[in-house]
């Protein structure tokens, strides 16, 4: 299938690779039928999802099989009214419920919003009214299900409710039932066109509500070099990444490259995370290819690997975070491989990667992905040179690069801001060594990176400003060495709060986050003082808390 959109697929250096990639874009691109569709019928038996869980319960559904429940649950879709352009919140989890409602919401020229199960009602209240979602599909458990339910009455656009199950509360329809009785699904006349919206996850800044980036529908053959090339992956590759469906992760390495390569897609639909498990599950089913964050292979280089057999594992890529390259050295001593970094973001794709013809620099993210024009400026707008540090930018004054994001949605001014003058700003910051390999510095403003997390300090800050302890709150990320990064907030208790027993206010506060906000948004570290570092204008200096964690 990849044949179809690349003139030339193998590459031999990163010379080769920038002067000879070149992606197709057809007319009315959509991933559901030119990919989906293609494989089912071009070879309908061929391996697509192998899913399993921590139940012990195991499917391996091939492409003739995506074909059949896309289309069953697509024509399920059609009967509630759904079509062009509405929007649809998928909280899913790792339920192969995902892939069907993802392809088929494709099919029809929806709009598809993945989100985390940990939404509170809050968080829920404010994505249905900020997109208009007129249906969420859930997985059907209390804890997902509840704060639907709650933040319903305030979510006006919302006319669907629908459970995949196993429960199936009162209000909402039954996915199985439906997709079972559905008629045969007649595709529409007109599904898309390339520059319409099919993809839009919410993502925090530092200030502000969370942002809506907004995808177009040739996304997903922007993720051919993520897979085929960063990933490595072949037609007979088993590939895992490790990321919830919630996180924009999972469509980089459990979904769109990922088929139109070819490979087979290994799903681990768990509750909790524990490396033997993973481990376990590489060994079981053979698994080649892995894809994780660094906090993911901090935790399994402190397994006793010699209890697995991972003979099956051919290749690793890691993205997320800045990699340690204690953690490179250690994994390859255990395992004979060695780690490729990459780096995106949310709104891109794979943008600067180490690709299988380089050899790695532990802790480089490697070198730019010829499909964006990569650059790194100083605050004048002077590309900087070997050595020195820059923010990390993206030029489009040639042509917007395949796999950047369209808008944020519905902001004008927070897309100017990002992306001006044919320049998209990533706030990003690193330097590049003389062979011009990049190598990540940190963030030029403020969001926290925890265990894969993208945590923005306005939510925190808002869900403790909440509490009456709470006078005036300033949340940073301090170094962890297992997850990152951890949320510390730097709290002015009020009087009435003030000499009373630390670690029992501690945990009340960080309960209250829990139940305000998404529950891993919670600050680990909370300090007291009697009064923040301000400018003269008023605004808490977040940089001078940092400097002074350092000491």
């Amino acid at each position: 299938m990849i044949e179809k959109y690349l003139k030339q697929t193998r590459f031999t250096s990163q010379d080769d690779f920038n002067r000879n990639l070149k992606i197709n874009v057809p007319e009315r691109f959509n991933f559901g039928y030119d990919i989906v569709d293609a494989w089912a019928e071009k070879e309908p038996a061929k391996p697509a999802l192998l899913w399993t869980n921590d139940k012990g319960e195991h499917h391996q559904y091939s492409f003739a099989d995506i074909k059949h429940y896309s289309d069953q649950t697509a024509s399920y879709f059609q009967s509630l009214g759904i079509g062009r352009g509405d929007m649809v919140m998928l909280i899913l989890k790792r339920r192969v419920e995902f892939w069907f409602s993802i392809v088929a919401l494709h099919k029809l020229g929806a709009t598809v919003i993945p989100a985390t199960h940990l939404l509170t009602k809050k968080d829920i209240v404010y994505r249905c009214n900020a997109a208009d979602i007129k249906a969420i599909v859930c997985a059907g458990e209390e804890v997902i299900t509840k704060h639907i339910i709650e933040a319903l009455p305030d979510c006006p656009t919302v006319k669907e409710l629908i459970s995949v199950g196993p429960d199936v509360p009162q209000g909402f329809k039954d996915f199985q039932t439906g997709i079972a009785s559905a008629a045969p699904f007649v595709k529409p006349t007109v599904v898309n066109d390339n520059e319409d919206i099919s993809l839009m996850y919410f993502t925090s800044g530092t200030t502000g509500e969370p942002k809506m980036v907004a995808h177009d529908f040739t996304y997903p053959l922007g993720h051919i070099v993520t897979a085929a090339y960063w990933h490595n992956l072949t037609e007979n590759s088993l590939h895992l990444t490790i990321a919830d469906t919630g996180w924009g992760k999972a469509v980089w390495g459990k979904l769109y490259g990922q088929w139109i390569v070819g490979a087979n897609v290994f799903v681990y639909d768990h509750e909790k995370f524990t490396p033997g498990d993973i481990l376990k599950k590489i060994e079981d089913f053979q698994v080649t290819s892995l894809c994780a964050p660094p906090t993911i292979f901090r935790f399994l280089i402190h397994e006793d690997l010699t209890k697995y057999n991972l003979s099956s594992l051919q290749y690793c890529t890691i993205a997320g975070e800045a990699l340690n390259p204690a953690v490179y050295e250690s994994f390859k001593e255990l395992t004979g491989i060695k780690l490729m970094e990459g780096f995106g973001q949310t709104e891109t794709t794979l943008t600067i990667a180490t690709m299988p013809w380089m050899e790695p620099k532990p802790g480089s993210m490697g070198l730019p992905n010829p499909q964006y024009d990569v650059d790194l400026i100083d605050g004048e707008g002077r590309s900087v040179e070997a050595g020195e540090q820059g923010e990390i930018v993206i030029r489009t004054d040639k042509s917007k690069p395949l796999g950047l994001f369209k808008e944020y949605y519905r902001d004008a001014a927070r897309t100017h801001e990002a992306w001006h003058d044919n320049i998209y700003y990533t706030g990003d910051v690193a330097w590049k060594d003389e062979d011009g390999y990049l190598w990540f510095v940190g963030r030029t403003d403020d969001v926290i990176k925890s265990s894969g997390y993208r945590i923005g300090p306005f939510e925190v800050e808002s869900a403790l400003m909440t509490h009456p302890a709470v006078i005036e709150c300033a949340i940073t990320g301090v170094p962890d060495e297992i997850r990152g990064q951890v949320v510390k907030a730097t709290i002015v208790l009020a009087a009435a709060y003030q000499g009373q027993g630390n670690h029992a206010l501690i945990k009340e506060l960080q309960d209250h986050v829990k139940k305000v906000t998404a529950p891993y948004k919670y600050p680990r570290v909370i300090e007291f003082v009697e009064e923040l570092p301000k400018t003269i204008s008023g605004k808490i200096r977040r940089v001078e808390i940092r400097k002074n964690d350092q000491k």
